[in-house]
């Protein structure tokens, strides 16, 4: 898991959420997949909405523009985000995301290696509604500021716990990396992060970080699917 910070300002966010207070909401399972309609109970925006276009435009250009978001992800497709609503006894319980998703409009399907989801209601706004994300370190819950977001493998099991007081508002989206391979895709982050990190020491030699760039750019191109 990855946890971006601010990736909404407080003002964006306020914005949002006014936006949201005025557009029709439809159920969410009618976007669910499979055994996950199941176990699904909340709201989701209309997508067909030609404001609720507008906004998941300019989301996707924030995404396309954020480096942590982009380094830890390497993304090659996004698909449009959805933004989703929970009220009191509202959830959606474990399920796996759809492993092939097919893009909205289009005959194009990409897969689905990343999920992200913005938080836009603040904590102490809802009790309960925590993101928990199975992991080979156990159940991992997560419930962070408005205009955070959390990245995290698509393949996991996870669920939002019943909402039981207030209201928990988030944008969702999911991605195609242009690498595959989850641990591969760990290690360039890893290696970028640092390249990143020794970029901003005043000391560090040029000829050092040309080969770090050098080593990084050559392990994409080994590993990254046109």
């Amino acid at each position: 898991m990855v946890v971006i910070e601010q990736l909404f300002s407080v003002a964006e966010v306020a914005d949002l959420r006014q936006f949201l207070g005025e557009i029709p909401w439809l159920d969410g399972r009618g976007t669910a997949m499979g055994m996950a309609a199941d176990v699904k109970s909340n709201a989701q925006a209309d997508a067909s909405d030609p404001r609720v276009k507008v906004r998941v435009n300019q989301l996707l250009q924030r995404f396309g523009e954020h480096p942590l978001l982009v380094s830890a992800a390497l993304p090659q497709r996004i698909f449009p985000p959805c933004f989703n609503r929970y009220r009191v006894e509202e959830t959606y319980g474990f399920h796996v995301d759809g492993a092939i998703m097919r893009l909205p409009d289009s005959s194009e399907v990409m897969r689905s290696d990343l999920s992200m989801t913005v938080f836009l209601s603040e904590p102490d706004e809802y009790e309960g509604g925590e993101l928990q994300i199975a992991t080979e370190f156990g159940t991992q819950s997560v419930k962070l500021p408005a205009g955070h977001a959390v990245l995290y493998p698509s393949s996991s099991l996870h669920q939002v716990t019943p909402v039981l007081r207030g209201e928990r508002l988030a944008a969702i989206c999911w991605m195609q990396s242009l690498v595959a391979d989850g641990a591969i895709r760990r290690s360039l982050f890893e290696l970028d992060q640092s390249i990143q990190a020794l970029s901003a020491l005043p000391d560090t030699p040029r000829d050092e970080l040309d080969r770090l760039h050098s080593v990084y750019h050559n392990l994409i191109r080994q590993f990254a699917q046109l």
